[in-house]
């Protein structure tokens, strides 16, 4: 099983379209993939899972829009480990110096781009569908992103830069919301799966932790 997965990982890496800095590419023998992995830096081009810490869902996208609100592709948390379409690639805010590689301190501006349809983890003033809190949703494709994309990393405890073993929250920009979860399941068309949702109150219900991915490791500056 543990090989299976390391494959298809380097399957994900070696394929994927990494374009934050053609000049500094890694192999894929350098990348770390793992979901036990402690003190493992996240870095800009990283592929990763989120988990909910409460739930350990998956922050979950796949190419069904909502039947409400914006009607945009929808977001979920996906109970099982081993779907693709819970992959997301950390990207940086558009127009930085940042590049693949880079260590992302706390405080930092991220988008995440929906692996599958390459989209990006938006939220707005939207209702959610089922609590009623700020809608998120995917949006945009790889030339469109705006503020609604934008996310704003925040470390739990004393870390400084992002690592795998750490709680985190992600503030979205724009509205303010933190990214959240909670154990309210949709019944149809995505049954089973846990509404994702924003929300402006810090609680235990939006921490998140990076789990499976594939890691890139740090750039060396030269």
């Amino acid at each position: 099983m543990a090989m299976g997965f390391l494959g298809f990982a380097l399957f994900l890496f070696i394929s994927l379209d990494l374009d934050l800095d053609q000049g500094s590419t890694s192999s894929a023998s350098a990348a770390s993939s793992s979901s036990t992995s402690q003190n493992v830096e996240i870095t800009y081009g990283t592929v990763l899972k989120l988990m909910h810490e409460k739930t350990k869902f998956r922050l979950h996208s796949h190419d069904v829009p909502y039947g409400s609100g914006s009607g945009q592709q929808s977001v979920t948390g996906f109970p099982n480990v081993d779907d693709s379409n819970s992959y997301w690639i950390v990207r940086p805010e558009p127009d930085t110096s940042a590049k693949q590689g880079d260590t992302i301190p706390s405080g930092t501006i991220i988008r995440l781009q929906h692996m599958r349809t390459r989209k990006w983890l938006h939220s707005h003033l939207h209702a959610s569908p089922i609590s009623g809190n700020l809608e998120v949703s995917c949006f945009g494709g790889e030339p469109e992103s705006d503020t609604g994309d934008y996310w704003r990393l925040i470390i739990e405890g004393s870390g400084k830069t992002w690592k795998q073993d750490q709680k985190i929250r992600l503030q979205h920009v724009d509205t303010g919301g933190y990214l959240h979860s909670h154990d309210k399941k949709y019944a149809r068309i995505a049954g089973g799966q846990q509404e994702v949702c924003g929300v402006r109150e810090k609680c235990a219900d939006n921490v998140w932790l990076a789990a499976e991915g594939v890691y890139l490791p740090i750039t060396e500056s030269k």
